[in-house]
């Protein structure tokens, strides 16, 4: 009997210092997934996209008064350039190009142009320095260069002029990576293409045009 609580106690004994030394284990830590990891977004290489919007600005006959007018119209072409950052620093260097079809156009009469008198811009191109600073996906920028397209001077009944001009443009946007190798960007561009003259008889006085207008436009890129 003796023998029998024994083992009894025995067996208690064992039980309960398995049970403490199992309390004393340190509890297991939750396995977590590791964060994954996105790098940072670089700007750096070529690119070719498309560009639409409107384009309005004003016109002078400076033979002929007061005869100005309003222009206004819209424009859609091709964009390419290249783009160079660093990977230490946010700054974006680039050169970009465009050559848009442009109906950018205005007409007014007075009495010295009682058929009506009409500027038109058929095509419009700039080519451009930009300057971006990254956030990442998004680049603010500001550009400028050279701008140049025609300027048609036409007056009712008359063959009026036409001339190809350079001028210049300034202006900024803001650029965004949307997936893969597209961006997007929106952006104002002032445009100055200069005069043209038209001399009698090709316009009823001798007058010096002037073409000038603001673009906002939107634009697709992909990048290689």
């Amino acid at each position: 009997m003796r023998t029998r609580h024994a083992l009894l106690a025995t067996i208690s004994l064992l039980a309960f210092a398995s049970t403490a030394s199992a309390a004393d284990l340190p509890r297991q830590r939750m396995i977590t997934k590791a964060p994954v990891y996105t790098p940072v977004y670089n700007w750096t290489g070529p690119y070719l996209g498309i560009n639409g919007g409107l384009g309005w600005g004003s016109s002078s006959w400076d033979g002929f008064g007061a005869g100005s007018l309003d222009t206004s119209g819209g424009v859609v072409g091709l964009t390419f350039g290249y783009n160079w950052q660093t990977p230490a620093s946010p700054l974006v260097f680039g050169v970009e190009g465009d050559i848009d079809w442009s109906n950018i156009r205005g007409s007014f009469s007075n009495a010295g142009c009682p058929g009506g008198c009409e500027t038109r811009n058929n095509w419009l191109g700039t080519f451009r320095g930009r300057v971006g600073y990254a956030w990442d996906r998004v680049m603010p920028y500001i550009t400028g260069g050279l701008a140049f397209g025609d300027i048609h001077a036409n007056q009712a009944g008359l063959a009026g002029a036409s001339t190809t001009n350079a001028g210049w443009t300034i202006g900024g946007g803001i650029e965004g990576h949307i997936a893969g190798p597209w961006t997007a960007k929106l952006e104002y561009l002032y445009v100055d293409l200069g005069n043209m003259s038209c001399s009698a008889p090709s316009c009823s006085v001798p007058t010096s045009v002037n073409f000038h207008t603001n673009i906002v436009r939107a634009g697709l890129n992909y990048r290689f």
